[in-house]
């Protein structure tokens, strides 16, 4: 035996040549990086790799390029994601996608910007005018117009502001949940106010508000059940019914709509139920308006300056982006939601027949169904909107959502479905390849 070849060291792991991180981090695209995301962030990218390269899943010499390659695309952790669920409004996916419009007023309002100046005098002027004047540009049954962070928060100011220590008049039909188990009565209640509840479940008539009416009523609530349907031996009260009733009518609409939407005639909006007499509409941006989360109050001059001068106003403001994403909403092309909404079967499945083909043609067991969309985010509950997904072996779901971006799929019958409804059009190249990727044999 060659007593040298016997005694040979083995060959040097090449993990022990492991690179420094400060080395890493020098490679001009990490230091790049470092100035548009933060060095912090960068660094721990590379530890990630590093250690992946400890264990042996990562080439030593591939550390700095797997490290960029797995560099986010912005300094947040949130993830751009498709939504193919079927599912227009989908509250765990942030409701209503934003214009390209709306988008481009949130990068402007960005750095500074006159949210709360008059240039041309230079001095403070009422915050988030323009927004406002649209939204009375878009309602002219509204005399005033005011905005706070969410749908919940309009009404809390509305019953902190009319009603702390008095009665607030609602239905026991509509004393709903939203979601996440927050219920209306308890918000109401937490302003300080107290709730006369009238009728019964499946039947409230004006003469039960007309009985409940007395001093101590603060306003009555009228509100659109919008998650929910009872249907059968039922009465509502309408908001023309409430108004002579001689105190203010709050209607709370919930879904968004600013007028009548062709699409949805069942669904209420705020011209029509200012119009009927309601005092004040309360309602959500990020529903079928199609902008970004708020919520807006719309009604009488008197009564909105009152809200709006209120000390609790302050505290549910909203922010600068908001308010430009929202006036760009108002003012600007369709959005997504509303485009969603409107567009036609035929169209929808034209599109699923052709990725369906592109897709078979790559090898993918997939083809072209018809299926059922849904408003979602508590907006017409019950109305169905005929639309045409592509059909994948179940199997797909889970991977689809960890591809770049992630794609969100509703399974149904034992198969993964990619339903187009809520997906752009300008979307379709995306889902290709984000399937593409999620094929059995490649790496996602």
């Amino acid at each position: 035996m060659d007593r040298d070849h016997a005694f040979a060291a083995p060959p040097a792991d090449e993990r022990r040549r492991l690179p420094r991180t400060d080395v890493l981090l020098a490679d001009p695209r990490l230091d790049a990086a470092a100035l548009r995301l933060g060095r912090r962030l960068v660094k721990d990218v590379v530890a990630g790799v590093q250690a992946q390269a400890r264990t042996g899943e990562v080439p030593v010499a591939e550390i700095a390029d797997r490290a960029v390659a797995a560099l986010p695309a912005t300094a947040s952790a949130l993830r751009p994601v498709i939504n193919a669920t079927g599912v227009l409004l989908h509250t765990n996916l942030g409701r209503a996608a934003l214009s390209e419009a709306a988008r481009d007023a949130v990068l402007a309002a960005s750095g500074t910007t006159d949210v709360e100046l008059d240039l041309g005098t230079g001095v403070r002027a009422r915050r988030g005018r323009s927004a406002l004047d649209a939204l009375l540009r878009a309602v002219p049954a509204a005399e005033a117009a005011h905005v706070v962070n969410n749908g919940a928060a309009a009404l809390v100011l509305a019953a902190t502001a009319l009603a702390r220590g008095r009665e607030i008049i609602v239905s026991r039909g509509e004393m709903v949940e939203i979601g996440d188990g927050f219920r209306l009565p308890d918000l109401l209640v937490s302003t300080g106010a107290r709730l006369r509840e009238v009728g019964t479940t499946n039947r409230t008539t004006p003469a039960d508000y007309a009985a409940a009416v007395g001093p101590d009523t603060g306003f009555i609530l009228k509100v659109h059940p919008s998650n929910f349907r009872v249907t059968g031996f039922t009465r509502d009260a309408s908001v023309a019914e409430l108004a002579p009733l001689g105190v203010p009518v709050v209607a709370d609409i919930g879904s968004g709509l600013l007028t009548p939407e062709p699409a949805l005639p069942d669904e209420p909006d705020a011209t029509t139920w200012l119009r009927a007499g309601a005092s004040l509409v309360t309602a959500s941006g990020d529903k079928l308006l199609g902008g970004p989360q708020c919520g807006l109050l719309l009604g009488g001059a008197d009564l909105v300056r009152r809200l709006a001068r209120h000390p609790l106003a302050r505290a549910l403001r909203v922010d600068k982006l908001t308010l430009a994403a929202l006036e760009a909403t108002v003012r600007g092309p369709l959005p997504p939601t509303v485009t969603a909404l409107r567009a036609g079967h035929r169209a929808l499945r034209e599109r699923a027949d052709q990725l369906a083909a592109t897709l078979r043609a790559d090898g993918i067991d997939c083809h072209a169904v018809d299926t059922e969309a849904v408003v979602g985010g508590g907006g017409a509950p019950g109305v169905t909107l005929p639309s045409a997904a592509v059909s994948l072996p179940a199997g797909y779901a889970p991977r689809l959502r960890g591809t770049d971006p992630a794609v969100m799929t509703r399974v149904e019958d034992g198969r993964c479905l990619l339903d187009l409804r809520a997906v752009p059009e300008d979307a379709d190249a995306a889902l290709v390849r984000a399937v593409r990727r999620a094929a059995p044999g490649t790496e996602s």
